[in-house]
């Protein structure tokens, strides 16, 4: 598939660039904030080849791509105008933004939060061997 066929794809799931309030990407997402979540078709976008999952944090639908998102992203610029409403609507929002702090907790929680059950996998792992040892059931 395309990336422009992808972005399209993308976007008529997402419900039309009229329900899009901003778009921004990182390095493997694109991080939509939209204006009705109801009308994002969730599980038609995780089919879409190309597309690794769709996940819901921190007041954003993103959908993962991989290392490819910065092509699709550009092609949702070219077919649409939600990359300079995008701009002009975080402008805006940075008028009337919270804290400072807000906004740093925001970035944390958005980064840590897909995280967390690894970290977790990873702390009842180590214990379980930590105990086993101590036990002298496993042999360093």
């Amino acid at each position: 598939m395309s990336y422009r066929q992808l972005a399209e794809d993308i976007i008529k799931h997402i419900g039309t660039e009229k329900n899009v309030h901003s778009l921004v990407h990182c390095a493997t997402r694109l991080r939509f904030t939209l204006n009705d979540r109801s009308k994002a078709d969730k599980a038609a976008i995780e089919k879409l080849n190309g597309v690794v999952t769709v996940m819901e944090s921190g007041g954003q639908f993103q959908v993962v791509i991989g290392n490819t998102v910065p092509e699709v992203y550009r092609e949702i610029g070219e077919f649409t105008n939600l990359l300079e409403d995008s701009a002009a609507s975080s402008a805006k929002s940075g008028e009337e933004s919270t804290s400072l702090f807000g906004k740093f907790v925001d970035i944390v929680s958005g980064i840590f939060t897909p995280l967390l059950g690894v970290m977790a996998g990873a702390g009842i792992l180590k214990r379980s061997l930590r105990h086993l040892y101590q036990r002298k059931m496993v042999i360093s």
